[in-house]
């Protein structure tokens, strides 16, 4: 299929992870692989096709089939992966961990396009041997604004750094809902740090000059809640076709 053909007509694959947990549906309550349905409505919005990948079974060929992967928020990553004691406020789920931590690994050796979001980009960090702090209004009182309340989704204002993605698609400044206690604390070798907020907390994170072959965005804020604002998800779901295009470019070639 030619080039301009495929970008009118194909909708890139995007992988995203899922919470595993007790939901209701009808008469039942029961557990459940489940995603908030506005990270699906945004990998649409931008024109990908979502598909789910639940942390059960975990099987990271199936990367393979994807053209892009969304780690989404949730619980916070167990401190023993980077070696620290819990703090008394942070809670994990093991499944999530392992599951999320090998997708991740996965994609980062493949170059796949892989965009972080909260949990996402602290698991980014943790998989390439960063760690996190685990409760951020520890360090900042103020820090508790970006969790204002249980279920009410805070906002974080930002600045990007000159020749960074962040910059490319979001300007100098910009905003967004956020939902977080703990964030990045040692960043790991293979990133480099290009937004934070005011107070010093790292809202973006991006590869390291030549550290991954692919497109990799991590975001410490929630941009799937912002639905006037595709900018973060578009450019992700541009690079998948990139990738996508290439990837069948590559095989008629060794054909």
């Amino acid at each position: 299929m030619p080039g301009d053909q495929a970008r009118d007509t194909y909708r890139p694959r995007i992988g995203i992870t899922t919470y595993w947990q007790p939901a209701a549906w009808g008469v039942w309550d029961r557990a459940a692989a489940l995603v908030p349905a506005a990270y699906i409505r945004a990998v649409d919005d931008a024109g990908g096709t979502p598909l789910l990948l639940p942390p059960v079974g975990t099987d990271a060929d199936v990367l393979s089939l994807l053209d892009g992967l969304v780690v989404i928020g949730g619980s916070d990553v167990d401190p023993s992966y980077y070696g620290a004691a819990p703090h008394p406020r942070t809670v994990s789920q093991p499944e999530r961990d392992e599951h999320d931590l090998a997708l991740t690994r996965a994609a980062l050796a493949a170059g796949l396009p892989l965009f972080a979001i909260c949990r996402g980009a602290q698991v980014l960090n943790v998989a390439l041997g960063g760690t996190l702090h685990q409760h951020l209004p520890d360090l900042h009182p103020d820090a508790a604004r970006y969790r204002p309340a249980p279920g009410v989704f805070g906002r974080v204002d930002f600045t990007t750094t000159p020749g960074s993605i962040a910059r490319r698609l979001l300007g100098k400044h910009a905003s967004s809902p956020c939902y977080h206690h703990q964030g990045l604390d040692a960043v790991a070798g293979g990133l480099r740090v290009t937004a934070r907020a005011a107070d010093g907390t790292v809202e973006v994170v991006e590869s390291a000059d030549g550290t991954s072959p692919g497109w990799l965005l991590g975001v410490q804020f929630h941009p799937e809640e912002n639905g006037q604002d595709r900018r973060l998800f578009g450019g992700f779901v541009d690079a998948a076709l990139a990738h996508a295009l290439q990837r069948r470019g590559t095989v008629r070639a060794a054909s």
